[in-house]
Order: C-alpha cells, then sequence, then structure tokens
C-alpha cells in the first residue's frame, strides 16, 4: 500500500493511516529534533460536521494536530475565500494546523473552480492522514486528555511502527514542548497595522492574536473602522489610534504566559470598551486578577450549548479552546454572563461597573446559525 503512515501519541499509542498532503517525515527527520515545520503537536478532536476549512485556517489551532470526528471529509473541496486566517502577510501560511486526522478522505471530482482538500494541504505544506480509526481516537482522547503526538511516513506494512521507528518518536515527542507554557501568538496575526473600512464608524482597535477573518467582516457589517493592529502594540499605540473601543483577538497557546499583552489590557480597561473573544476573553480575565487552567480535552466543535445566565436562553456556538477561566478566581466585580451547558465551565463575562464583556466561544462562526451574532452589537452599545 503506498503513503503508508501512522499517527503516533506520547503514550505510545499508534495509530496506522494512509498519508496525504505534504510528506510527513521518516525516522530520520525526527533525529534532527526539528520542532517547527513538522506534523507533530497537540492531538486535539473537534466534533464539527461541516466547515473543514474554516478549522484548519483557524489561527487558533497552530501548534495542534486536528482529529476529526465526522467519518468522510472533503466532497465539496476547498476556496480561498473560506479560509478564517485573518489580514496578514502572504508569506504567513494560510493553513495553521500541524497535522489532519481522518477516517475517509473523499478523493473524487469537486465543483468547479475549487481545489480538492489534496491539493489544500500541499499547496500549504500540511501534511494528513486518513483511514485512521477516529472513533477509538477521539474516545482515548477524551479518557484521557488531549496529548502530543506526530504523523510519520512508514515503509512498514505492519499495524505497528518498527523498532527504529519507535525509538525516534519517543525521543522526538519527549522534547516536544507541552501546549501548557507555549507562546505561540508570535507565529500568527498581522505584523503591521492595518485599517478596513476607513469611513467606518465606530472606530474599533483589534488586537491581532491570531483572529480569524468573520470577526472583521461582522464588525464591517456594523458598520466599524477596524484597526487591525500586532499583538505587540502597547496601550499608548493603541490609545495614540483614538479607538472608540478594543477588540481583543483569538488566538493559540496558554494565555497565562503572555505577560506583555495581559500588562497591555491592565491598562486600557476602564479607558475605553473592551470585548474578548476565546484567546481575547482569558487574556482580559487574567488582566482583571483571575486564574486560567488547561482543561481536559477542551472544546473544540460548532455544537457546544452556552446559556445566557441573564436570560436563561441556550445559544448553539463554535468553540475551539483548551483552556479556561477559574471561576473562583474572578474578582467581586465580574459576573458569569455566560456558561457552558455541558460541564459548566465560564463561557463569558462582564464587568459590574466598566465597559467590559468577553465569550469564550466564537459569536462569529453562526453555527445557530445566527444564535450569538447580537454580542456585537452589545459590544457596541457600551461606546454609546
Amino acid at each position: 500500500m503506498e503513503n503508508r503512515g501512522f499517527l503516533c501519541l506520547d503514550d505510545g499509542t499508534v495509530f496506522p493511516g494512509t498519508w496525504f498532503g505534504a510528506e510527513p517525515p521518516g525516522p530520520e527527520d525526527l533525529k534532527a529534533n526539528i520542532i517547527e515545520g513538522l506534523p507533530a503537536g497537540e492531538v486535539i478532536f473537534n466534533t464539527g460536521m461541516v466547515g473543514y476549512q474554516a478549522i484548519f485556517t483557524d489561527p487558533s489551532y497552530t501548534g495542534q494536530i486536528i482529529v476529526m470526528t465526522y467519518p468522510h471529509i472533503g466532497n465539496y473541496g476547498t476556496s480561498d475565500e473560506w479560509s478564517e486566517s485573518g489580514p496578514e502577510p502572504e508569506s504567513r501560511k494560510m493553513a495553521k494546523a500541524q497535522g489532519i486526522v481522518l477516517r475517509s478522505l473523499f478523493r473524487g471530482p469537486v465543483p468547479r473552480g475549487r481545489k480538492t482538500l489534496v491539493e489544500f494541504l500541499e499547496k500549504y505544506k500540511l501534511s494528513g492522514i486518513t483511514e485512521v480509526d477516529t472513533r477509538r481516537l477521539t474516545l482515548h482522547l477524551r479518557d484521557k486528555g488531549n496529548r502530543n503526538g506526530i504523523i510519520i511516513k512508514t515503509n512498514s506494512m505492519s499495524a505497528e511502527p518498527s523498532k527504529e521507528e519507535k525509538q525516534a518518536v519517543k525521543a522526538y515527542l519527549d522534547s516536544f514542548p507541552s501546549m501548557e507554557g507555549r507562546d505561540l501568538i508570535s507565529d500568527v496575526g498581522t505584523d503591521r497595522a492595518v485599517v478596513v473600512n476607513q469611513e467606518g464608524s465606530p472606530h474599533i482597535c483589534l488586537l491581532d492574536c491570531g483572529v480569524k477573518a468573520n470577526i472583521i467582516r461582522e464588525l464591517v457589517a456594523l458598520g466599524c473602522r477596524v484597526s487591525v493592529v500586532p499583538q505587540t502594540f502597547k496601550a499608548a499605540d493603541i490609545l495614540s489610534l483614538h479607538p472608540e473601543g478594543i477588540l481583543l483577538s483569538n488566538g493559540p497557546g496558554d494565555p497565562a504566559v503572555l505577560s506583555g499583552i495581559i500588562s497591555t489590557v491592565k491598562e486600557l480597561i476602564g479607558k475605553k470598551p473592551v470585548f474578548g473573544i476565546c484567546l481575547g476573553h482569558q487574556i482580559i480575565s487574567l488582566a482583571l486578577g483571575a486564574k486560567t487552567f488547561k482543561m481536559k480535552f477542551g472544546h473544540h466543535g460548532i455544537n457546544h450549548p452556552v446559556r445566557d445566565e441573564r436570560t436563561k436562553k441556550v445559544l448553539i456556538t463554535s468553540q475551539n479552546h483548551g483552556f479556561g477561566v477559574d471561576e473562583k478566581t474572578l474578582p467581586a466585580d465580574v459576573d458569569v454572563l455566560f456558561r457552558n451547558v455541558n460541564d459548566n465551565t465560564i463561557e463569558g463575562i462582564i464587568h459590574k461597573k466598566l465597559p467590559l464583556i468577553s465569550a469564550q466561544f466564537h459569536p462569529e462562526s453562526s453555527p445557530g446559525p445566527r444564535d450569538s451574532v447580537w454580542i456585537f452589537k452589545e459590544f457596541l452599545s457600551l461606546i454609546g
């Protein structure tokens, strides 16, 4: 069989399959102990049934291998207009995940004007593996928690890697960094200020930690002028743009290690209305004095129920995060605005006195389909 490969986890569990897209490494490649550029990272599962290209191009998946629980992927192809990478230099790759794991890859023709998923992965030098028992893999991650892994190629026809392959994989994954403690936002986002909808109003400054493109689209649809700025901007830099509101974007990695941005947000809170989405929600919470924690397997999908604690209405939301905010550490002047119905974790906060709200989920993704997009209007209402 051609293109034989394995997904290997750091606990020694192995899942055989067939690789596609960019050619994954072999045992000799692993001995160089290269971290960047290889299909290695935290292995997570996503329960979405559609929208695979938006998932694969979401900057928040930087450093992760995505397991799609829906069994058949690729039948409607790919198109650049569906990608979620934000305004950034073209030199930065559009596909953000480290690798993709599927049960069944569609290899037939796609509608005219579109590219196949294989062509998409080859273009962005991303490795995938198919014919994997994703049901067993998902249950393993659910029970044991997310863990690091790597996709490798092999000449072996057996269900297990060779002794040499096992040794190379173990040595590599033993030295691979945990997602907890990793600062990954320097790998994503814009490296220069970009203004979208120059004549719009109100003026929103968006601190780009790996923003999804649809966040910007929703703001523009509401008439906003959006200044997208690098995550390296300090409070003085942001305030010098004279924004009427500040939005902190989603992004990858561990929020607790982002001391620079946390300090910046501390200076901004109370001076301008502030809104945070996903990583932005976590950064705001940390700036207020709360703490975050690594979740066992996180929330990744488009069908997560969230309750609005004011109205008690339940929203169907899109989510992608592996860290949460510890409710016990929230300051007294902050209320929980949204709560996850499945596990009771915090999905958003609101300040009792200051113009500040946040959402752990993605209101711009519209899985409900428009259950939570009103949150953008609520943010703009804080501007007055």
